[in-house]
């Protein structure tokens, strides 16, 4: 399998070089969202050390506390990839480690969208409260579920269609 050459992507590659450069994309993609997540965590942690905080009701702490879980999750799991790929490193298992990392990173991007409208909605009830928070929470949720989720696999079902989805 792995001498296996695919042309009908326009690529010359063996199964084996194709999942080198699955891992190195998706790493790289992953890259990009940990340092934004590594950010909005670091917020949730020094926002409990504000003079503010401390004004917040119930529902603001459980707002914050699940906003602050979410973004911890999503930290994790973004990491994940790469502690798998080190862990695994030389032992020939790139295909499970491309899925396995695929699957880690979209349960991250679910939690950093999570985490976002948790910030959005936080941060709205502290300066606007009611229905303006509520409001804000539905904009970001929609937002990042059409551009993230419903966009995407839009297209990706109109390629399959059309008979022309393809193998990363």
């Amino acid at each position: 399998m792995a001498a296996e050459v695919h042309i009908d992507r326009g690529r010359n590659e063996t199964e084996l070089e194709r999942c080198d450069r699955n891992l190195v994309e998706l790493l790289q993609e992953v890259r990009v969202v940990q340092t934004g997540v590594q950010v909005l965590f670091a917020f949730l942690l020094a926002a409990p050390l504000t003079p503010m905080f401390a004004r917040l009701d119930g529902v603001g702490h459980a707002e914050y506390f699940v906003t602050l879980s979410f973004a911890a999750a999503a930290a994790i799991l973004l990491i994940a990839p790469t502690a798998y790929h080190r862990l695994l490193f030389r032992c020939g298992d790139k295909e499970f480690l491309v899925a396995v990392a695929n699957r880690l990173t979209l349960a991250g991007l679910a939690c950093v969208g999570m985490s976002m409208v948790g910030a959005m909605v936080f941060v709205a009830d502290a300066l606007f409260a009611g229905w303006a928070a509520v409001l804000i929470g539905f904009l970001a949720a929609d937002s990042c579920i059409a551009l993230w989720a419903v966009l995407p696999l839009a297209r990706r079902r109109e390629l399959r269609r059309r008979g022309a989805l393809r193998r990363p």
